[in-house]
């Protein structure tokens, strides 16, 4: 179906007719999008993979780097920005706790990991980059999670530094429930059984090719493929987006913020990953369905709503350990809650992840290299340089 058609299909679509999107060939467009929705889903799972493929062994290296804080923090932003998975670093950094990695170093891991995870749903946002005002809504969408997550570690990080907060909770709840039963987290991942096979089918078929090669290669078709995928995804949401449907997304995100967080973490932790869910808003955010101040609590949402891959990877640890693994997956838990809880529930530091993302979006949209530049010193260049500073003031 063209974008005329489709328009023409919908132009009488209002809060009088809510049955006129499930007439006629509307529900086509509506089976696209699952398929398109079902495509960035590969697309994503195959930049992570692509990475690890060619990381091959040493990618568990990058957290050989974290020696003090500053450096723990550097290391889970860097690695969850490659690897393109907070659910998985965070896993990660579980079992290198229950292999007797202090917690200490791997607060400051995880902290790094929500700045790392947003480097997706930024990406995602480049997908609209020819588009202006559709891909300064998009841009700014994206980057509300940076300015969010980067004031978390600007006001926690010290504290924890010089108080132990998040340690000392994280042990007392851990005590508290060490000893329950396993909690497995094999069969509680929905997403990762219906991406393998076309992400296993595609590594099969580089599978002429060196690791190092056949990695690259899946993530440069992963990230064209978002591209491709949220350019399609933007036209047929401008058809679909009016009327009813609308209405129904509006009540689940829009309706307000504790609605909006809510959300977002039941969809996160059903696809447990908060890359994806967060990169699914910002097409809808672009095309103008959300509003940035709507998809904000959203994203909070999924900060929380990623802490259960952790959790279940923790509870399934057993031996001496244990208790650290869990105490490290219960401080990712009890850091996001509190980030919601003091940020969004503080009026004037709640307007400056707005304002930041604002600013950056309307930069952007005058100068695309912008955004490239962005994406490059905030996952990249920073975290080296302060890697550095650490170093030098350790030394």
């Amino acid at each position: 179906m063209s974008k005329e058609t489709a328009m023409a299909a919908t132009p009488h679509v209002s809060g009088s007719h809510p049955v006129a999107l499930a007439q006629g060939p509307g529900w086509i467009n509506w089976i696209k999008i699952a398929g398109l929705v079902y495509l960035l889903l590969i697309s994503v799972s195959l930049i992570g993979d692509g990475f690890k493929l060619a990381a091959g062994e040493h990618a568990k290296e990058l957290f050989a780097f974290a020696s003090n804080p500053i450096a723990g923090l550097v290391v889970g932003t860097v690695a969850t920005a490659l690897i393109q998975s907070s659910s998985t670093v965070t896993s990660i950094i579980v079992g290198l706790v229950a292999g007797g990695m202090p917690v200490a170093i791997a607060i400051p891991m995880v902290m790094g990991a929500n700045i790392g995870t947003t480097i997706t749903n930024t990406i995602v946002s480049l997908g609209h980059v020819r588009r202006g005002d559709e891909f300064r809504r998009a841009f700014s969408a994206a980057t509300i999670h940076d300015f969010f997550n980067v004031m978390c570690v600007v006001i926690f990080l010290p504290i924890e530094i010089m108080f132990g907060v998040l340690e000392k909770a994280g042990a007392w709840l851990s005590g508290l429930l060490v000893g329950t039963e396993s909690m497995s987290m094999k069969g509680m991942n929905f997403i990762k059984p219906i991406v393998k096979p076309p992400i296993k089918f595609i590594e099969g078929s580089l599978g002429g090719f060196p690791d190092g090669v056949s990695g690259t290669l899946m993530v440069l078709l992963g990230v064209m493929a978002i591209f491709v995928v949220i350019t399609l995804i933007g036209k047929l949401l401008k058809a679909l987006m009016v009327g009813r449907a609308k209405d129904i997304l509006h009540s689940a995100v829009g309706r307000g913020p504790v609605s909006g967080v809510a959300s977002g973490t039941i969809v996160t932790v059903l696809v447990q990953s908060s890359s994806t869910t967060t990169s699914l808003v910002v097409p809808l955010a672009g095309s103008g369905v959300f509003s940035l101040r709507q998809v904000y609590p959203f994203t909070l949402g999924a900060n929380i709503g990623t802490c259960i891959t952790a959790l279940l990877a923790a509870t399934a640890v057993t031996g001496e350990y244990a208790v650290f693994a869990v105490q490290i997956a219960l401080v990712h838990l009890l850091y996001n809650v509190m980030g919601v809880l003091v940020i969004y529930g503080i009026p004037f530091l709640r307007e400056l992840p707005i304002k930041g993302a604002e600013k950056i979006a309307d930069i952007a949209v005058k100068n695309k290299l912008v955004a490239l530049a962005y994406i490059t010193c905030v996952f990249f260049v920073i975290p080296l340089l302060l890697i550095g500073v650490s170093n030098l003031l350790t030394a």
